[in-house]
């Protein structure tokens, strides 16, 4: 490996690991109180900021998902981080598990795995995991909250190769 390609690879996973608070809005379609049954869709929109390559990005995206079983959810996320430079594109497919037996409080765990393209460089891949729970504020409203970690695959032994960042989920069941 040149000098040249580890320093891609070292300005990508810096670029990764130094992404900012992002969140997101979904809308369930599963009628109140079935927000996380078999059946119901979940489409969400993220909307944040993130800094990489020592610029400053908006973040947008948009995820669907759909409830093969009750509280089992699968879906996948697309990301583009825009207003800076190179473009940066993620994809992630994803499962997650909500424990929705709780009244007030359901925890959820889940599981990843990303693509993230970047302009005129080498793609990077990595995979995570989040933990977190939803708190029911109303009727088939559902406000979540977790910490996501995320480890990179190929990156150099002098970066490092994983990061952990906050996220906050909005959910509406009609």
């Amino acid at each position: 490996m040149d000098l040249k390609t580890v320093g891609k690879q070292s300005a990508i996973l810096i670029m990764l690991a130094s992404s900012h608070f992002v969140s997101a809005a979904s809308v369930g379609t599963g009628g109140v109180g079935a927000a996380f049954s078999k059946g119901a869709t979940s489409i969400g929109i993220v909307v944040g900021s993130g800094r990489a390559f020592q610029d400053d990005y908006i973040i947008l995206g948009v995820g669907v998902g759909y409830y093969v079983a009750n509280g089992l959810e699968l879906g996948i996320d697309v990301q583009r981080w825009f207003s800076g430079d190179p473009g940066i594109t993620k994809v992630s497919p994803q499962i997650r598990y909500v424990f929705a037996q709780p009244k007030t409080i359901k925890p959820y765990v889940g599981a990843f795995y990303r693509r993230t393209f970047v302009d005129n460089l080498d793609d990077v891949n990595s995979y995570g995991y989040r933990v977190g729970a939803y708190f029911s504020s109303n009727r088939g409203v559902y406000i979540g909250g977790g910490i996501v970690y995320e480890q990179y695959q190929d990156c150099s032994r002098f970066i490092d190769c994983s990061t952990t960042y906050p996220e906050i989920l909005f959910s509406v069941s009609f």
